[in-house]
């Protein structure tokens, strides 16, 4: 049998749990250095990404006819936009799941909880099945979802979306108590745009996009469209500039532009005329000319979007330039986003650039996805309403730690969240919530391992919370329930005690292939490799897996507004027909996603 999971960048894998009637299979963290003792060792194809948004772990030997519970815990976030979150999970069930015995009950369930955390009421806008709301009370509300006969699957995705904001910006703090290894308590600042469209926020936004060999094909041809099309979308009141490179850099205007219908069709013309060149990945040269081109800004917002897939040697010292700059510019100092493509590139040093610019991360290991996720980027840098906020409460308290060396800018398109631990008592003029049934840090785990810096806190923080990191490998845990029986009826047969407990044996742990990535590979760069170019052969049973569901995949692609998805599907061995179930139940808050899916085969009755 093979569980099947299909995630994204946004989304983490929390761990899955598999029950047969003699087995149990469960997933675990584990350090970096307590693996290197494992001897079983999955091998590629049973264990690991098949495709970067397909995730396969193998249980062997299950006869035909067994029930079958799976459980699966993942995170992803919400897609937010005008006030109003959305979710999105899978659901659709292609022909061959529905068994061939069509006389089998068939039951859908969908229990969807929502915390809002910010509102005590909320308006849903949308919803792709009958849901009933039946609990709510103070931001917590529930909704329920049941079909007890149907006759085939469901083929509609499950659809969510509710609004919580009003027209205008407004914000609180929620705070929790911990017991961990810090011993202080965690607050989130929380601060939302509102839905009003008609703030005019001038502009000014540089383009450095990597044209290096390894581009070439449908990593540049995607983002030529996906600038293109943000370049549409600026006012004749803004203005921007286009920087190409490798070890080199190509500057379409020596000075910055007005966007008007005239510059941006020259422009456009430019970047579809550029094409790759040879060459290493030298990032410093057109930071550095973004930076200048940026350094006088009066009356706009300036921002650097950055797009490459490669790698480069003194990423330490570009991010200490990087930071020194800002801080000296003042004020008005320019946003800096960025956006890696494939597995070669440096994500964990994009992310931290973009940490330091104020600005927003984002990444594709799917090219078929480039041009989707960059415009989301785009999208949601240039609805940038607020830059350079400062909370002075922050100011000179040594109990507050903030898990950011600069607060982000509010967009349109996106919440601002604050987080970090805190001694004491802070006064700041925002309403003030009790997280009690909110598990902030669980919720913010995800961006704390990606902002630290200390291996040994984001491996602590990585088996704490079961977020996949750089510095901890996920195991496979084997049960032998039917041995645990057997001793304890032989233990009590021979001493006729039915109280008396025996030791089972030790769970057989099965390391699994590793499923972070993060770091950079400056082989790969500098030989130019194109992204995917190397992915390993795949066995033919996941050959033809993903030839089924990739129409599934590719429509969920151009559907979806959120990013992170998961799906779960259950194969029996030769002695049965293929299985395919999802159940999928959702708790989110502020923005985040906390959830829990369970399936079973078509003949088990609960």
């Amino acid at each position: 049998m093979g569980i099947n999971l299909n995630v994204d960048c946004y989304g983490s894998i929390l761990g899955v749990e598999v029950d047969l009637p003699t087995k149990s299979y469960v997933t675990e963290l584990i350090g970096e250095q307590e693996s290197k003792g494992i001897g079983k060792i999955a091998r590629p194809e049973d264990g690991g990404f098949l495709k970067p948004h397909i995730f396969t772990s193998t249980i062997p030997q299950i006869d035909g006819g067994t029930n079958i519970s799976i459980k699966i815990r993942w995170s992803q976030m919400l897609s937010y936009k005008a006030g109003r979150f959305s979710l999105t999970v899978p659901f659709c069930f292609p022909e061959y799941v529905t068994p061939a015995i069509k006389k089998i009950s068939k039951k859908e369930k969908i229990e969807l909880n929502v915390n809002s955390s910010v509102a005590n009421g909320i308006l849903c806008k949308a919803t792709s099945h009958p849901l009933k709301e039946i609990r709510g009370h103070e931001g917590k509300f529930s909704f329920l979802y049941e079909a007890a006969e149907i006759f085939k699957w469901s083929n509609t995705d499950f659809r969510f979306s509710y609004s919580v904001s009003s027209g205008n910006i407004f914000g609180g703090i929620l705070l929790q108590s911990l017991y961990d290894y810090d011993q202080r308590d965690m607050f989130c600042i929380y601060l939302f745009p509102g839905s009003e469209q008609n703030r005019k926020v001038f502009k000014k936004e540089v383009f450095v996009v990597d044209i290096s060999e390894s581009m070439q094909g449908r990593p540049l041809e995607s983002t030529k469209s996906a600038i293109s099309a943000a370049l549409s979308k600026l006012s004749p009141e803004d203005s921007f500039n286009i920087i190409a490179f490798s070890n080199e850099a190509f500057q379409f205007s020596t000075s910055m532009e007005l966007a008007s219908k005239d510059v941006i069709e020259r422009a456009t013309a430019w970047i579809s005329m550029k094409y790759t060149v040879g060459g290493s990945t030298n990032l410093f040269i057109p930071l550095e000319k973004a930076a200048d081109m940026l350094s006088n800004t009066r009356g706009s917002i300036p921002m650097t979007f950055l797009v490459t897939d490669g790698s480069v040697e003194d990423e330490r010292n570009i991010c200490h330039w990087m930071q020194k700059r800002l801080t000296n510019q003042g004020v008005l100092c320019p946003s800096i986003h960025t956006f890696g493509i494939g597995s070669f590139c440096n994500h964990y040093f994009l992310r931290m650039l973009a940490m330091i610019g104020q600005g927003e991360y984002g990444a594709t290991f799917d090219l078929d996805s480039i041009k989707v996720q960059m415009n989301k980027l785009f999208s949601k840098g240039l609805s940038t309403v607020h830059a350079n906020i400062t909370i002075d409460a922050f100011d000179d308290c040594e109990e507050i730690e903030v898990y950011s060396s600069r607060i982000p800018d509010l967009s349109l398109e996106s919440p601002l969240t604050i987080y970090g631990r805190y001694e004491g008592s802070f006064t700041m003029d925002l309403k003030i919530r009790r997280a009690k049934d909110i598990p902030l840090d669980s919720v913010l785990a995800r961006r704390q391992i990606d902002a630290a810096n200390n291996s040994g806190l984001v491996a602590k923080l990585s088996i704490q919370t079961c977020n996949i990191s750089e510095y901890t490998r996920m195991t496979l845990l084997e049960k032998n329930k039917m041995l645990k029986a057997l001793k304890h009826f032989g233990a009590w047969k021979k001493k006729g005690d039915p109280q008396k407990t025996v030791e089972s044996e030790p769970p057989e742990m099965i390391l699994l292939q590793r499923l972070s990535v993060g770091f950079d590979d400056l082989i790969a760069t500098a030989e130019n490799i194109r992204p995917g170019s190397q992915e390993p052969e795949l066995p033919e049973v996941a050959k033809i897996f993903i030839k089924t569901t990739s129409n599934y995949f590719g429509g969920i692609r151009n559907r979806w507004c959120c990013m992170g998805c998961i799906r779960c599907c259950s194969k029996m061995n030769n002695q049965c027909a293929t299985t395919l179930t999802q159940l999928c139940t959702a708790l989110a808050c502020i923005g985040c996603l906390h959830c829990c899916s369970e399936s079973c085969c078509p003949n088990q009755d609960d």
